[in-house]
């Protein structure tokens, strides 16, 4: 047995028959971010961040900066260097961190898809920004990411617009209907926050009904910390940028996973596997920055769009 899992992941993973595979890919994992990572992390412009607020509500949020603002002097903590003038607070995560410590981080470079995971805790959360010590980190594969290349990136401009509600219609619909990427953040009480990508052609996310989203499951690399973290705490926070006109939508709510599906359209690629993730709240916001996006292409792993 592979303490590295806890224990929602071994029963996904048995669930999923992968066991050995996660064995496997969990080499990977270190308590320090490798030195090749730093200066990948050190050049990115953006942060995924999964946070969970007092009542234990789980969010995910995408924190923008030049170049910089994200540091990792010797591989054993990150700095988030977001002065206080600069935070949007219509964003939940600057109250969560303030409230539990923990955090999950992703740092993805959507235009060579190249992405690093990291999770940890607030030591310090301050005027200047913030600093988490890592608790693990680990590189994702690239599968599913869709290729932009950030051309533009204004200074922030404060308060931002913004709207909340409970049931997904209007132009929150048309978010959730043509996303092609989403990022999902989860949590577990021992082993902490987590935030993880997910992507597919345009129309990959399903709305079963004004509070219900459908999600395909594709193959990753088996170690299955979202779904194992569903397993024991179902809450979980789901961000989809809206590249076009600059907006990012925030829910809420609670996910469940299904297992052995029909799937006569192939679309979760073969596995059967699904999850659907219940709204509770969502927020829409645009972004402090104003930003132009490239388009390149999707995924070359991507199923067929139906």
């Amino acid at each position: 047995m592979n303490d590295k899992f806890h224990e929602g992941e071994r029963a996904v993973q048995a669930s999923a028959d992968e066991t050995a595979i996660a064995d496997r890919n969990i080499a990977v994992l270190t308590q320090t971010v490798i030195g090749g990572a730093r200066p990948f992390i050190a050049k990115q412009f953006m942060v995924v961040l999964g946070s969970i607020d007092a009542e234990g509500t789980v969010w995910s949020s995408v924190v923008f900066g030049k170049p910089g603002f994200l540091h990792t002097p010797d591989g054993t903590s990150i700095e988030i260097n977001v002065p206080l003038k600069e935070r949007d607070l219509a964003d939940p995560v600057w109250a969560n961190l303030e409230a539990n410590p923990d955090v999950g981080m992703l740092f993805i470079e959507l235009g060579s898809r190249r992405r690093y995971r990291v999770n940890g805790s607030v030591q310090r959360l301050d005027a200047r920004g913030v600093e988490v010590a890592i608790r693990e980190a680990y590189p994702n594969c690239p599968k599913h990411i869709q290729r932009r290349e950030l051309r533009q990136l204004g200074e922030p401009r404060l308060p931002v617009q913004a709207a909340e509600g409970t049931v997904v219609r209007g132009a929150v619909e048309q978010i959730v209907r043509r996303a092609d990427t989403l990022f999902v953040a989860s949590h577990h009480a021992a082993s902490g926050a987590d935030a993880s990508h997910r992507g597919g052609q345009p129309g990959f996310v399903k709305l079963v009904d004004e509070t219900t989203l459908r999600i395909p499951d594709y193959a990753g690399n088996s170690l299955f910390n979202t779904f194992g973290n569903f397993k024991v705490d179902s809450r979980a926070g789901v961000c989809i940028p809206d590249f076009e006109h600059g907006h990012l939508l925030q829910l809420t709510g609670r996910a469940t996973v299904l297992w052995n599906q029909d799937d006569p359209a192939n679309e979760t690629g073969g596995t059967g596997r699904f999850w659907e993730f219940k709204v509770e709240r969502w927020i829409l916001r645009d972004t402090p920055q104003a930003m132009a996006w490239e388009y390149l292409d999707a995924s070359p792993f991507n199923p067929p769009a139906r």
